[in-house]
């Protein structure tokens, strides 16, 4: 039996779980969007195909399967380019699909020409993803998509990329089915009984969690390990969620939004540093001096690139699946959770305030959302002095519930991303910390919220500056550039210029009123605090030197 391209894609698309589409329709991919409206697959019309390529990536982070986001050949496959990268931070099965002028006619000139005679998209998305190819006839589609499935699936996940061609689209062949890859063994370390002797051995060890250990979904395996071994545990940025704030064995973040009790523990003499998912890039080690430096290290990745690389200590690097290998180890060492011994601490109680003030400060904002909020809520972090402050202040009780990434750090991705992650969990409260700056930058998508209904509650923080630039710049040089606005954005205004619920709080009794109004009505909410302009964010340890 033959079928059309576009209908043998939108089949596998069926077929694989995915019930949202995000894109902006062209006519190049026209067929595809036709075809998703046939077989009752919703396609999420964006504002902006980079916004849709963060709310495929949020889909595929909430639902657990693959998010499909779909740009028109020329600019339409530019703007996502962005997102994809964003993606493969995140390391998030993303199915990206371009379109193209008709094959036929290529070497022609082409108005929005994809392919190598115009702007190349293949080669394009080639350093922001695992595999990107351009399909130049209908019978090559079996083979490219298995690759590009594969290729998402398989191992470390990421984002793919395939550039179709109209003409190609409209092809007939036959007809075909490829299942998600899960006939794929996973790759489990041979170096396991060395890890558990480490670990055996250490004398005062320190478990450092990044973003990687959520994204392996290995949030039980690092509660095994710490309590087993009664191993204290920090966090980098991005991996804030991996451990929850409020057991007794956390210290808090370190790097950037870090904090002094971890800080002050790092210098005590660390015989074993244990590293899960993380890069430890500049961000993550912001502040970290010699005499911090372990006398070994540990560390668990999936891919050897980074790791052993930033802390010049004798590292035992463990490749692989983090989950799986991570449960090698304690099959080995029969380790258990020790439950009866760290009782999660209650948070602080916290009183509201309902006084008039000009400003708050983002301690109380936090606070104050944390309050407010069902422990289960899935909060996305934006880039920016504002996500700084949350992994620095707001408290995660339940692990795996915060997500923010300081490699990559896209701004007003978070946006897209938790609107995305509601669609695919319309269950659960979701919420975008987010600031001014990214808001001007995607918060358009804020209408696609509205008119496609995911209640999103929009956290937005507005000082009237880029902070995170303004702060860094000035203590660094004496001075900032470039990183203030002269007329701020009505936070508000904007947001109900596209039909959001709108809350302007000034102080955390509002916030509080504002958070339950939003996950009552079930609609896309804005809460903008007026923060303070002039309070430090937790970034100054990351130095620029002009010398």
């Amino acid at each position: 039996m033959k079928k059309r391209v576009y209908s043998i894609i939108v089949d596998h698309l069926k077929s694989w779980g995915v019930k949202h589409v995000f894109g902006i329709p062209g006519k190049s991919i026209s067929p595809l969007m036709l075809e998703l409206d046939s077989q009752e697959i919703q396609y999420v019309l964006g504002r902006h195909e980079t916004g849709c390529g963060y709310e495929a990536s949020g889909y595929a982070l909430g639902s657990g399967t693959l998010g499909v986001a779909i740009g028109t050949s020329g600019p339409g496959g530019t703007n996502l380019i962005t997102a994809a990268g964003q993606a493969r931070e995140f390391q998030l099965p993303v199915l990206f699909i371009t379109g193209q002028p008709s094959m036929q006619d290529t070497g022609r000139a082409l108005s929005q020409d994809s392919s190598q005679f115009g702007t190349d998209l293949v080669k394009m998305f080639e350093p922001v993803t695992l595999f990107s190819a351009r399909i130049e006839r209908g019978d090559l589609l079996p083979l490219y998509l298995r690759h590009a499935i594969e290729k998402a699936y398989a191992g470390e996940k990421g984002p793919v990329h395939l550039c179709i061609p109209f003409d190609v689209l409209m092809e007939e062949i036959a007809d075909f089915h490829i299942p998600l890859p899960d006939y794929a063994g996973t790759l489990v370390s041979d170096h396991l009984e060395r890890a558990a002797d480490m670990l055996e051995q250490a004398k005062r060890p320190v478990l450092f969690l990044g973003k990687g250990a959520m994204m392996a979904d290995a949030l039980e395996e690092v509660q095994v390990l710490a309590e087993h071994w009664r191993i204290p545990v920090v966090t980098a940025p991005g991996g804030k969620a991996a451990f929850p704030t409020t057991h007794p064995l956390y210290l808090g973040g370190y790097g950037l939004g870090g904090t002094k009790q971890a800080m002050d523990y790092m210098k005590s003499g660390i015989d074993l540093m244990v590293v899960v998912g993380s890069k430890l890039c500049d961000m993550s080690l912001s502040g970290f001096t010699e005499e911090m430096e372990p006398e070994r290290m540990l560390q668990f990745e999936y891919a050897l690139t980074f790791a052993g690389k930033s802390v010049q200590a004798p590292t035992e690097i463990v490749l692989g699946d983090m989950k799986r290998n991570l449960q090698g180890v304690i099959a080995l060492a029969g380790a258990r959770r020790r439950e009866e011994d760290y009782r999660p601490l209650p948070l602080a109680p916290f009183q509201p305030d309902a006084g008039d003030h000009t400003y708050l400060s983002a301690r109380d904002t936090f606070k104050a959302l944390r309050a407010a909020l069902p422990d289960d809520a899935l909060l996305f972090g934006d880039a920016g002095s504002h996500s700084f402050y949350a992994v620095q202040h707001l408290d995660i009780v339940e692990a795996g519930t915060f997500y923010f990434d300081e490699v990559f750090i896209a701004m007003g991705a978070a946006i897209g991303y938790s609107i995305g992650a509601k669609l695919a969990r319309p269950d659960r409260t979701v919420v975008c910390i987010t600031g001014d700056g990214c808001m001007l930058m995607h918060g358009t998508e804020i209408s696609t919220a509205v008119n496609h209904g995911a209640g999103v509650i929009f956290f937005v923080l507005n000082n009237g500056r880029l902070d995170m630039v303004e702060k860094g710049m000035s203590y660094n040089t004496g001075r900032a550039v470039g990183a203030v606005y002269e007329r701020p954005l009505d936070v508000c205004g904007f947001a109900a210029s596209m039909g959001a619920d709108v809350y302007c709080c000034r102080n955390t009794a509002s916030i509080a009123e504002a958070v339950q109004a939003g996950m009552a009505s079930g609609r896309a909410t804005v809460v903008e605090v007026m923060v303070d302009p002039q309070e430090i964010p937790p970034i100054l340890t990351r130095l620029l030197s002009l010398e």
